[in-house]
């Protein structure tokens, strides 16, 4: 039981992110569904396999005044996969397995199903109906395509033409679990690899082609530096979205004519570029295909490549570091993830780290290292709704109890979503709850700065004493103000099991100062491809 229906749909969310499993949850008619409506939006738009199914009145209230009546099926259709409502209890296994089938098949999404009421208590005679369960769609992706053998030929080709080959993983080669295939793909031709945000973890962080993340935020110069100068970039689980290509503007070269697009969705292929190539097929099927196909490929002839990439990769991380050990106050965001990188890898076990779409984000995505193949970063970019970190950590733990579940959240997000608190401690979830505490809505408020001017509006509220909310819900909590204090509390968390806790971190605001998005940076005059980037005020 969540505390609320939208809570419940994130908890279901981050179980399909962190199986191969769609997340279900259950709400009732009117409100209930209303509030259910963000998460499932956010789950169809990332391709995650979430089911809905919504309790609704009995149809023979329909159109009378019955309270909480709403058309819910009409309302889920345009951020699910499939909506319907169900009229006979008759079909009801039939539509279930539908369900099913849906969400975890093709590009994976959401579903919802309304229910009647009258449904529930209806008798079926059991001789009428098949109960039977499709095993291909108990997980996802149930039916995975197998590219055509002659498109992976031609890929091939062109890796062997190329000079400064490039592999962009995305979000669906996490979605896919494609990330160990690639990588041996990647060793075996010495390709170096950019992901999106989504996809990161595809690589380890400091494998040597691993080069970092590409777009708009939280990006790394050095990566978007290579899919800049790439002569063929692949393209894999990703959209080439907005994000991505900074509204499509980048990069400055067109990627028109040196673009490969693999994907199991048919529906984006060239939709934003002129592809090259277009491979319609499962990440996982195409580069075990690929691999299968004794690879030859002078790897040597990239190696220049490579090293060229990791010497702007080593000047850049060399630049950040007194970013990363500053000890000024209110603490940085750098300084944070540079605390909670040391206090991950000294745990020695893996975790499950979902970070919501506000202050942690760009910070996050730019400076957290992962070299751990079992430990999974998410972070969920399809509307970039807030309150979804806390709930997730219930759903990362029942994906997965062996793996510490980790929730990254700002104090907008924590405002939404502090009732789950309870729900937390109730199930005595082994949670690390971090709270980047600010007092501000700090994405709007940059906004507004952006704009070269300090009228800011609806943005400023009164800072959360996170320590003192935790510790009245019953939870083992810190504040820390000081880099000192976070390394205890950090330490003190990883070595806290029993049940949730909680660290209410006091961190500079995204409106104090310009973060690595490259469009902010962009609009302030500075270099966004700069390896040293200066710190950058909004004045």
């Amino acid at each position: 039981m969540a505390r609320d229906e939208r809570s419940a749909g994130y908890m279901a969310d981050a179980y399909g992110r962190f199986t191969n499993k769609p997340g279900v949850f259950e709400c009732p008619s009117g409100a209930g569904a209303m509030y259910s409506l963000p998460p499932v939006a956010e789950s169809n738009g990332s391709s995650v396999p979430v089911i809905l199914l919504t309790i609704d009145i009995p149809l023979p209230g329909e159109g009378r005044g019955v309270l909480t009546e709403l058309d819910c099926a009409k309302l889920f259709e345009p951020v699910t996969k499939m909506s319907v409502q169900v009229k006979s209890a008759q079909k009801l296994p039939e539509i279930i397995r539908r369900a099913f089938r849906t969400a975890c098949s093709g590009k994976p999404g959401a579903v919802h199903l309304q229910i009647p009421e009258d449904m529930l208590l209806a008798d079926v005679d059991p001789t009428t109906v098949s109960l039977h369960v499709e095993e291909e769609c108990k997980t996802f992706p149930a039916f995975p395509t197998r590219p055509v053998a002659d498109k992976l030929e031609t890929l091939m080709d062109l890796i062997r033409q190329s000079e400064r080959p490039l592999i962009v993983a995305g979000g669906g080669v996490s979605r896919a679990g494609a990330g160990d295939v690639i990588t041996r793909f990647a060793e075996a031709c010495n390709i170096p690899i950019c992901t999106t945000m989504t996809g990161q973890g595809t690589i380890d962080d400091d494998h040597r082609l691993a080069i970092g993340v590409i777009g708009d935020n939280g990006y790394h110069p050095h990566a978007n530096w290579a899919l800049e100068h790439s002569d063929l970039a692949i393209f894999v689980g990703s959209r080439i979205g907005s994000v991505v290509t900074i509204g499509w503007t980048f990069p400055k070269i067109t990627l028109n004519r040196r673009l490969v697009q693999i994907d199991i969705d048919p529906d984006i292929m060239a939709n934003n570029y002129q592809n090259l190539l277009s491979v319609v097929g499962d990440a996982v099927l195409t580069f075990n295909d690929l691999l299968a196909m004794n690879v030859q490929v002078d790897g040597a002839r990239y190696e220049p490549w490579v090293q060229e990439l990791n010497e702007h990769r080593a000047a850049f991380w060399e630049h950040a570091e007194p970013k990363l050990s500053a000890d000024t106050l209110p603490m940085r965001p750098e300084r944070v993830v540079r605390a909670f990188n040391t206090a991950l890898e000294a745990s020695g076990k893996p975790a499950l780290i979902y970070s919501d779409a506000g202050t942690p984000t760009p910070y996050m995505t730019r400076y957290l290292k992962i070299n751990d193949r079992h430990t999974r970063f998410s972070i969920p970019r399809a509307f970039g709704g807030l309150g979804s970190a806390l709930p997730a950590t219930v759903g990362a733990w029942r994906a997965d109890g062996s793996k510490r579940p980790i929730g990254l959240f700002g104090d907008g997000s924590f405002g939404m979503t502090v009732g789950e608190l309870e729900t937390l401690v109730r199930l005595q979830v082994p949670a690390i709850l971090i709270l980047f505490n600010n007092g501000t809505f700090g994405w709007i408020k940059g906004l507004h700065r952006l704009k070269g001017h300090n009228q800011c509006f609806g943005v400023d509220f009164m800072p959360p004493k996170g320590e003192a909310i935790a510790a009245a819900f019953g939870m083992q909590a810190w504040t820390a103000k000081t880099p000192e204090q976070l390394d205890t509390a950090l330490a003190g968390a990883f070595a806290h099991t029993s049940g949730p806790c909680f660290i209410d971190v006091h961190v500079e605001s995204l409106a104090d100062r310009v973060p690595p998005v490259y469009s902010w940076l962009t609009k302030r005059g500075e270099d966004p491809m700069a390896l040293e980037a200066a710190d950058q005020s909004y004045f």
